[in-house]
């Protein structure tokens, strides 16, 4: 399709999803493992693509793609759409990308109606799967990615993210210094378009929806609750110190807790997605010496994060008391709240409702690039695109008719 054909969104965006989805094929769903050569290969096929239809492609300093309209190319400030290409381990092909292809067809279908010049990035390293740590790629733009970033070892091969980004010819030093690797002054403002990632839009009917905030959280990779094992038979409840049953009790008090902040207006999320005794030693004739589980704790508040760590620590006491335990909890990773800005806020559900959509707002349960760009001071704002089965697997299932409403939403804003 040469730059001169008609304009036909659906059969672009369907072009895009279809090539970097053959690319990117695992033994299920996709995996574009963030800082490889796949994710690479496809933040090279998306330039070829921008460059066809006739957009400027260029490279910023952490290996990103930067598409913009040839008239925008000098333009001493922008709105800046924004979203990631890498994916979790067989994961689904939307998440990230629909980002990306809804900004690439905002640029081609964007003569003479956007209103202020606008630029695209096509990011890397958002996702947490490789490297325990998420939004790598804008914290790096950011200024501020830490130590214990850098230091992460990779899920593959276990070599540090430092070394990754060396290899792809990134400032790691710069990096480790906290310099923003990005001019972030002309940037008037950050948009990202993503897929929803739990059931509500699917619930209510609504095709798409414009995202009040960011959940930040706080994680732990692997709670140790240690104790001690013995025989099943032959160990009297008083005289056991069972791991297993240390960690249900915390896990239950958590889940009670949750319950009471929900009932009382609050706003958060609890998850322990990883659980296990040790292989090796494990039986089921055998009192477990040890458990080791994941938990994740999300929320809009900062105050209901901080006091959710202290509960945390004082349940942990107290548990370890009773049942004659300890825990472990290894390295804590944090991730801010982020609000996004009121007034974008309000201008994308104005474009929502001239699009002929009831406007409909919803805050954001899983993290996004845009939260790092909201803490960087940016004025920030996000549209939601109804999926089914969620996401972070690889029965993602975004219709195309909701996404190219969705990315209407982004359109309508940007030519206000």
């Amino acid at each position: 399709m040469s730059r001169h054909s008609p304009f036909d969104p659906a059969a672009l965006a369907a072009e895009i999803f279809d090539a970097v989805r053959e690319m990117s094929r695992d033994a299920e769903g996709v995996s574009r493992p963030a800082f490889s050569p796949l994710e690479t290969e496809v933040l090279d096929y998306l330039a070829a693509f921008g460059a066809r239809h006739g957009l400027v492609v260029t490279e910023d300093a952490g290996r990103n793609r930067v598409f913009c309209r040839p008239e925008h190319a000098a333009a001493e400030s922008w709105t800046l759409i924004g979203s990631h290409v890498d994916s979790v381990p067989m994961g689904g092909n939307f998440d990230g990308l629909a980002g990306v292809v809804a900004g690439l067809l905002v640029l081609i279908g964007g003569a003479d109606r956007l209103a202020r010049p606008v630029k695209l990035l096509a990011m890397r390293g958002e996702e947490s799967a490789w490297f325990g740590s998420c939004y790598l790629g804008s914290k790096m733009l950011t200024g501020t990615m830490t130590a214990t970033d850098l230091a992460a070892g990779h899920k593959g091969d276990n070599r540090p993210l430092r070394d990754h980004l060396a290899d792809l010819g990134i400032d790691t030093e710069a990096v480790a210094a906290g310099r923003p690797l990005c001019d972030l002054g002309p940037i008037r403002a950050y948009l990202e378009l993503h897929i929803e990632q739990g059931p509500l839009l699917v619930e209510k009917a609504i095709p798409a929806a414009v995202v009040t905030g960011i959940r930040g959280n706080f994680r732990y990779r692997a709670i140790r609750c240690i104790g001690e094992g013995g025989h099943s038979g032959a160990v009297p409840r008083a005289y056991r110190h069972d791991p297993v049953l240390a960690m249900a009790d915390l896990l239950s008090r958590l889940d009670e807790t949750w319950r009471r902040i929900l009932i009382t207006g609050g706003d958060l999320v609890l998850t322990s997605g990883v659980i296990g005794t040790d292989a090796t030693r494990h039986a089921i004739a055998r009192i477990p010496d040890e458990v080791a589980f994941s938990l994740d704790i999300r929320s809009q508040s900062a105050q209901t994060l901080t006091e959710m760590q202290l509960y945390l620590a004082e349940e942990m006491a107290d548990i370890a008391r009773a049942r004659g335990v300890r825990f472990e909890t290894g390295p804590r990773v944090d991730s801010a709240p982020a609000m996004m800005d009121a007034e974008i806020t309000e201008g994308l559900m104005a474009a929502m409702a001239r699009r002929g959509i009831e406007p409909f707002a919803m805050a954001s349960g899983g993290g996004h690039d845009a939260a790092v760009f909201a803490q960087a001071g940016i004025p920030a704002g996000m549209v939601f695109v109804r999926n089914r089965n969620g996401s972070h697997n690889p029965h993602e299932a975004m219709e195309l008719d909701d996404f190219l409403i969705a990315t209407s939403i982004l359109a309508a804003y940007l030519e206000e």
